[in-house]
């Protein structure tokens, strides 16, 4: 499963995992976080989105890159 810790998206921004959750009707796993500079500031996404491989200007790279617990 996803580390916690710090990410970092493609596109340069860094990002603070804090915890996975699960969505109630679904049961398809979420990862909660917030940006490294705003921790009042949480977002959630898919962990299938946030894990996933993207292609971008002829190179494949993960979306966030786990950098640090």
């Amino acid at each position: 499963m996803l580390k916690l810790g710090i990410y970092q998206h493609f596109k340069g921004n860094y990002y603070r995992v804090l915890h996975l959750a699960r969505h109630s009707e679904t049961e398809e796993y979420m990862v909660v976080y917030h940006p490294a500079e705003n921790k009042d500031d949480l977002w959630l996404r898919p962990l299938a989105m946030f894990d996933e491989t993207i292609a971008r200007e002829g190179k494949t790279l993960k979306r966030f890159s786990f950098v640090k617990p």
